[in-house]
């Protein structure tokens, strides 16, 4: 075996060594930080932002619920009439689920059916939010009832203050309100870099609804 050959040897041995050094110190850190997270309770989510894929993360959340045996409830604020994939499949899976199903502002243009339909599935949140039977509550889209003043903020508040110590609850949508923010154990904000749509592509079945 040459002089060369031993040499590199010996330089892949030491880069090898390095690299399991710092992962080594990356694994105390992250078991230091695993072992002081110690407190069990439920969570206040939030998916704000302008992008595209808040109420998708939120269902994707409520699958893995599902998939672990936890009871979800969904109420979609915003949504219309037309078919929704998430719903056909969590329904099929026990998941409860209230819409407002008047479709965007901008199509109804009527501010007082509008504020009956938030109200009405407001209600079933709430009601949702008091029951401890449920472990998580996905409020798609709540957002944009907040903006509208559709909703009171300070009985959101107290709502979501006043849960099931153990239920976690899921908030989409985009401009979230600060003091919500402010309640969130964890925030989450989906920039938009480039959409489809924006280029003339149609929505398309499966992946945008």
């Amino acid at each position: 075996m040459t002089d060369s050959t031993n040499s590199a040897k010996a330089q892949s041995t030491d880069k090898e060594q390095k690299h399991q050094q710092r992962m080594q110190k990356l694994k105390d850190k992250v078991d230091e930080r695993i072992n002081a997270a110690q407190e069990e309770r439920g969570l206040l989510i939030v998916i704000t932002g302008n992008g595209k894929g808040k109420s998708t993360s939120g269902f994707g959340t409520v699958a893995r619920a599902v998939g672990h045996g936890l009871k979800a409830a969904v109420v979609q604020y915003i949504k219309g009439t037309w078919a929704c994939g998430e719903r056909d499949l969590l329904e099929k899976l026990s998941v409860e689920f209230h819409v407002m199903a008047t479709g965007f502002t901008w199509n109804t243009q009527d501010k007082t059916t509008d504020i009956a339909a938030a109200k009405k599935v407001w209600k079933e949140s709430k009601r949702l939010m008091n029951d401890d039977s449920v472990d998580l509550v996905l409020l798609d889209e709540l957002t944009y009832m907040l903006s509208y003043k559709y909703l009171d903020l300070d009985d959101v508040i107290e709502t979501l203050i006043n849960r099931p110590p153990m239920q976690h609850v899921i908030i989409t949508g985009r401009a979230c309100h600060r003091a919500i923010i402010e309640l969130a154990d964890t925030v989450s904000e989906v920039q938009s870099i480039k959409h489809a749509f924006d280029n003339g592509v149609k929505a398309q079945k499966g992946i945008d609804w």
